[in-house]
């Protein structure tokens, strides 16, 4: 096995990571039901009060484990669904530190809304479930292997889609806690977040020249996974169903996704690095806000 040696230079620090994604939700009631009742995350915060301006007279729903927010819903009835082959969310990646936690999820989906399941693989580095949430949004929950037990070659971490039936990884995972319907609220948080873009060469350009991701797995011109520290992925982005797509309008689905970084001078050093490459920011001295080519909004924050 070859570790993995991130090279120097305009990088993203190494214990970058995720935070909460923020979806806009026209049924704000059906779709905190599907995240708290099915996903099996927690109602942490609910009313009003959002980052998005003229948006803040909405309600808002965050969801998370252990204290940590993971999904953020944002009502804005108003809004609809984008058209097919627009740019956007692929989806929503959410990690649980045990087989045994992804199980009881898993077995909530299976029991509460079955038809929402759309796929399983074991990748390798992981092992990963799919769904649809109720308006559309791409779902993946998923585990991690340990790290040590990732192969990297010529700079590029192994990753597959091999077959993973659920049906057995809940046989050998689900604790009898779970199966009697008592989820305990293990820790979990958002993996990472992949896109639907409209072509792989500007995804690059933005996510690994500016924003200082270094790339992990390259797929042609299909698609590209970035990360930093040696992650596995922490984004993504394809084409699969957005080859060509130009920047987003407003639409229900993906409002934003919040990146962390270890303390102020890495937003420091993201902020002039997004200007070195001519990317507008909103820098309020705590936080930075910026866009990717696609209209995808971005918020770097210090983690707590």
């Amino acid at each position: 096995m070859n570790e993995f040696i991130a090279t120097q230079g305009d990088k993203l620090a190494a214990d970058t990571g995720m935070g909460p994604v923020t979806l806009f939700v026209g049924d704000l009631d059906g779709m905190t039901r599907y995240y708290r009742d099915v996903v099996t995350l927690d109602v942490l915060s609910a009313g009003g009060g959002s980052a998005f301006g003229d948006r803040a007279r909405q309600n808002t729903v965050t969801l998370g484990r252990a204290g940590r927010p993971i999904v953020v819903l944002q009502h804005d009835p108003a809004l609809k669904h984008a058209a097919p082959g627009s740019a956007g969310l692929y989806h929503t990646a959410i990690l649980f530190e045990t087989q045994a936690a992804l199980a009881a999820a898993l077995y909530s989906v299976a029991r509460h809304a079955p038809g929402t399941f759309t796929g399983s693989a074991d990748h390798l580095v992981s092992q990963a479930f799919y769904f649809t949430d109720p308006e559309g949004n791409g779902i993946e929950l998923y585990w991690d292997r340990a790290r040590t037990d990732w192969s990297w070659v010529h700079g590029q971490v192994e990753m597959a889609t091999l077959y993973l039936d659920p049906n057995a990884f809940l046989g050998e995972h689900l604790t009898e806690e779970a199966a009697s319907g008592r989820v305990t609220q293990d820790a979990a948080s958002i993996g990472h977040v992949h896109l639907s873009v409209g072509d792989v060469a500007t995804a690059r350009a933005f996510y690994i020249d500016a924003l200082g991701f270094d790339a992990t797995l390259s797929m042609g011109d299909q698609a590209l996974f970035v990360s930093a520290g040696g992650y596995h992925h922490h984004m993504a982005m394809n084409v699969w169903g957005s080859r060509g797509a130009g920047p987003r309008m407003p639409a229900l689905g993906l409002g934003r996704m919040d990146l962390t970084v270890p303390d102020a001078d890495a937003i420091g050093s993201l902020g002039e690095r997004l200007r070195h490459h001519g990317f507008a920011v909103r820098d309020d001295g705590r936080t930075l806000g910026f866009s990717d080519p696609w209209n995808n909004e971005i918020l770097a924050s210090v983690a707590h």
